[in-house]
């Protein structure tokens, strides 16, 4: 008896950990996605990947709903090249596979590191990935920061 309940709590847990790596998968591809829109110079791409509710952080303010993050972005979509890119080097999933943070470097066009994005997906009842909530900030310079306290 204990033996089989055991085996059935280790096949949950392998359940479990090959749904969330998974949904983890999906979450990245979504992300990539994203931010291929952007090197494509695909403004309804993008759009298509952003929530009906979503908010995105600037600098100086938070802007609500897709419509108008949608405006706010699209003057960084004009032109042959692309201001900035990103790429996914982190993603978790809630165990609920509801919600899922994605988060990874962002390069200018030179590909110099300039930022962190931090990124929210929310699963849609179809099945789909839409960024609910996306902030940047820009890239830390601690070492510099630390050896400037310590002279």
């Amino acid at each position: 008896m204990r033996l089989g309940l055991l085996v059935g709590v280790l096949c949950a847990a392998v359940l479990t950990t090959a749904r969330a790596d998974d949904l983890a998968q999906q979450v990245r591809a979504a992300e990539t996605a994203f931010a291929r829109s952007m090197a494509d110079r695909n403004i309804a791409a993008f759009a298509a990947l952003v929530a009906e509710d979503a908010v995105f952080f600037g600098r100086d303010k938070a802007t609500h709903g897709k419509e108008a993050v949608v405006a706010s972005w699209k003057p960084l979509f004009d032109g042959k090249d692309a201001p900035f890119s990103w790429e996914s080097a982190q993603v978790e999933v809630l165990d609920s596979g509801a919600l899922a943070h994605s988060s990874g470097p962002v390069y200018d066009r030179e590909g110099k590191r300039v930022g962190t994005f931090n990124s929210i997906w929310r699963r849609e009842a179809d099945g789909s990935w839409k960024v609910v909530f996306d902030k940047g900030c820009d890239v830390c310079e601690c070492s510099a920061a630390a050896r400037s306290e310590g002279s």
